[in-house]
């Protein structure tokens, strides 16, 4: 007998009678929406996917079974880089490639028998889907929420697209880990600056969200509290405005700021002898990285040429290019104020330029600085404001400013607007038409889906969009004045088909609309996410901005889309690397279940360690799964061989088989398989230390089959069947335990000898490990194993076990 025999059989079962099916037009009583992130189709689905789908799959059987509405649905991210990379390679279409990945990964889940609903499938690389994503645009686009405008962006020069600042890891391409260059573009964005404050303030509502990915989120979004602080350029008066959250150091501004990319650098040094050493430095800095610019090495700078005024004091600083300053942070413009921040220590001692110190710390100044004071203390040489400690200085010197008209208290993000302009093939195109006549005007909701055209098209990135050179689909006629325009030729970044798709799970066939307001109410928010915590900062975050933009719209109720979320741990190789095709280091689960079956595969996964640790991937595990289930079911064979007229019930299996009850409900709630399992093999051991004799041991065995179910169901199904239970084992109520079983007067503890088990005690719960120690030496089973032998110690092991320890 294989365990793997059984899963064709249940498999077939669950198909036909539409165990995990939905009805679309249901409306749950009690509802439990468990969710996974979908897949990226680059291939078979490998070892890292297997244990997060079979994580969801688990709960989704057990919330089953406690008599929710579970709606358990899957479905494929699947537009973005790698397949259009792999058509380039391959010499043939990225939707062909894409679908055929798709019916291989599908086939594996189904193998495993993964409980989806099949029937609400989404992939996002058909029109069906895709028309959504333009249809939500286009009503971003009446709000104000999606704009185009000519842009500094972040360029990957091997992937030749635009990348959102979100995509940019360290000053290098998430995908490719390329540093990434600059590139001044027209591009699309969606406005998640003006969604900031509701973005960080949802956080702390999340209860059920890990901390530390709200905490990457709050980072990420960053809110500063400061002031806004004009200096004037001179003669001309142009404002050069500046956040800073110290203006009680005002008065120790000797120089400013402003960065290479910002609009006005080009312009300050026109006509000027420094000019052409300005254009110069403005284009050595423009080829560094952000990482480089930012570290915290050597500060680059160049003089303009030009003076600008202190708003208080109207005294004329220089103004400076320096490479460390980023036009994407505050106004890219900063105020140098040498004695109290590092960065511009380091910028004046390099170029000579004065440091005058305005804050006293506790304990004097040092008669020579050799770093900033960057720590709060007393305002000093700041007229009026002098002798004011910070925390007031800094309220009073904007108040001032605020009096005159060159200030005020101001909130900066370090969020910026997301960009979604991407220039490649494959992905959503952007519904918009460029008029030479009436400008940007967007496609007719009508005329959705704006389809990518088919055929042979060149693929090779060119540092513009493919869509470009494609006559049939750029060339179209403007739909309000009817003379010939152009398409937008850039297709959408593939996170916003990401950003919405738990809402089309709930209504996938759905031609009006994205989906019914009705039925995503009655679902959403959704009850448990799992995946991956890369994802922290790109995919999380928008899907709770466009959640936050569909419920403005009216169509959502929930303000957030997820109550709980969990985060599985990577699935790692031999070497210690993460598994992915990219890497060409992923293992399909298709030939371990060939050998052992989905069952044991499964137990060797959640066994292996914590849900949410890393694991390095061994098959080593596999064995001690396949035993494991073996003992369970010669167990099984042994209690349905054996008489059930007597009605014996040994007092201690019956507490164990309540206090496992308890141990693997509650472990299911917190994600802690392993120790679920490690719960059952413990209730196994007491249970083979007993002759299954009696009613009382086939109930135990039922119960064993209901707590194992969600783990492997393929082989509880079949136990449920030879226990005579009708019908699927997932349509019966999950076992509930006994309290008085969980108090308990005596214990039993295991007796070792060398670490091998010998006997079992039986002992008070408040027995002193004297008397434990004494009894253990009585027993009868002991002695025969230590007569004649030096007894060197006795280790007591609370509630548990006393090994004695013999030469």
């Amino acid at each position: 007998m294989q365990f793997k025999d059984f899963e064709v059989k249940w498999q077939a079962y669950w198909d036909k009678n539409r165990l995990f099916n939905v009805p679309e037009n249901k409306t749950p009583t009690k509802k439990y929406y468990d969710l996974v992130m979908f897949a990226y189709p680059s291939g078979d689905i490998h070892i890292g996917h297997f244990r997060n789908y079979t994580l969801g799959d688990a709960l989704a059987r057990y919330k089953k079974m406690q008599g929710f509405d579970v709606l358990h649905p899957f479905g494929w991210d699947a537009f973005g880089l790698p397949a259009e990379e792999a058509a380039i390679k391959r010499g043939i279409h990225p939707q062909e490639w894409t679908l055929n990945n798709i019916k291989v990964s599908r086939e594996t889940l189904k193998r495993i028998g993964i409980s989806y609903d099949w029937d609400r499938e989404v992939i996002t690389c058909l029109p069906d889907y895709y028309k959504w994503n333009q249809w939500i645009f286009l009503k971003m686009f009446e709000k104000g929420l999606a704009y185009q405008a000519e842009s500094l962006v972040n360029w990957c020069t091997t992937c030749k697209t635009v990348l959102a600042n979100e995509q940019v890891i360290d000053g290098r391409c998430w995908r490719c880990h390329q540093e990434v260059a600059k590139k001044n573009l027209l591009q699309w964005f969606f406005k998640i600056t003006a969604y900031a404050d509701r973005l960080l303030d949802g956080l702390e509502k999340l209860d059920g969200w890990p901390t530390h990915i709200k905490a990457m989120q709050r980072n990420w979004i960053g809110r500063s509290e400061g002031s806004k602080v004009v200096f004037k350029l001179d003669p001309d008066g142009t404002e050069l405005p500046v956040f800073t959250t110290r203006p009680d150091t005002l008065y120790g501004v000797t120089f400013v700021t402003i960065a290479p990319e910002h609009p006005l650098s080009k312009t300050l040094s026109k006509g000027l002898p420094e000019e052409k050493k300005v254009e110069k430095f403005i284009d050595d800095a423009m080829r560094l990285s952000e990482i480089e610019r930012t570290s915290t090495g050597e500060k680059n700078g160049v003089f303009t040429g030009r003076m600008c005024i202190h708003p208080i004091t109207s005294e004329k600083i220089p103004l400076w290019i320096g490479d460390y300053v980023l036009a994407g942070y505050g106004t890219g413009i900063v105020m140098g104020v040498p004695a109290h921040d590092q960065r511009d220590f380091l910028f004046a001692k390099k170029y000579d330029l004065p440091i005058k110190v305005v804050i006293q710390p506790e304990g004097g100044t040092p008669p020579m600085l050799q770093a900033a004071i960057e720590d709060p203390g007393t305002m000093i040489d700041s007229g009026e404001f002098s002798g004011l400690p910070s925390r007031e200085g800094i309220k009073a010197v904007t108040a001032y400013l605020k009096k005159r008209g060159v200030g005020d208290f101001d909130i900066r993000f370090k969020l910026r607007d997301w960009l979604i302009s991407r220039q490649r093939y494959w992905g959503t195109p952007i519904p918009m038409i460029h008029c030479p006549k009436c400008g940007n005007v967007p496609v007719p909701y009508e005329q959705l889906p704006v389809e990518l055209p088919q055929g042979k098209i060149d693929f090779i990135p060119k540092g513009r969009s493919p869509l470009e050179d494609v006559p049939e689909f750029i060339n179209t006629t403007c739909p309000k004045c009817n003379v010939p325009a152009k398409r937008d030729p850039d297709t959408m970044d593939t996170f916003v088909d990401s950003s919405w798709y738990f809402l089309r799970y709930l209504d996938p066939k759905n031609e009006k609309l994205p989906f019914d307001s009705q039925k995503a109410n009655a679902w959403i928010p959704v009850d448990q996410y799992i995946g991956g915590v890369e994802h922290a900062t790109l995919h999380l975050l928008y899907f709770r901005f466009m959640t936050k933009v569909l419920a403005d719209l009216g169509m959502v109720n929930a303000p957030e889309p997820v109550l709980r979320l969990f985060n599985q741990g990577m699935v790692l190789d031999k070497q210690g690397e993460v598994m992915s095709k990219s890497k060409g280091n992923a293992i399909s689960p298709r030939d371990l279940i060939e050998q052992v079956g989905a069952d044991v595969s499964r137990i060797a996964m959640f066994f292996a360690a914590p849900a949410e640790k890393e694991i390095l991937w061994s098959e080593d595990g596999v064995g001690g799964a396949n035993r494991f289930l073996y003992r369970v079911w010669r167990y099984l064979e042994k209690t349905l061989e054996s008489s059930s007229a007597k009605a014996e019930r040994p007092e201690a299996v019956w507490r164990k088989l309540h206090q496992t009850i308890k141990r693997v409900t509650d472990d299911l709630e917190r994600f802690s398989l392993h120790t679920a399992i490690a719960g059952l093999m413990e209730f196994l051991n007491v249970l083979e230390e007993h002759e299954p004799q009696g009613a009382f041991y086939r109930e135990a065995m039922e119960r064993f089959a209901q707590l194992i179910s969600p783990f492997t169901p393929h082989v509880a199904e079949e136990m449920w069947e030879r226990l005579g239970k009708k019908p699927s084992i997932f349509e019966s109520t999950w076992p509930t335990y006994d309290p008085q079983a969980l108090h308990q007067d005596e214990i039993e503890l295991v007796l070792q000898v060398n670490g091998k088990v010998r006997d079992h005690l039986t002992v008070p719960v408040e027995a002193k490990e004297e008397e434990i120690r004494t009894l253990a030496l009585e027993s009868p089973k002991l002695k025969a194993h230590i007569l004649d032998k030096e007894v060197k110690k006795v280790i007591v092991v609370p509630k548990k076990l006393v090994n004695i320890v013999v030469a």
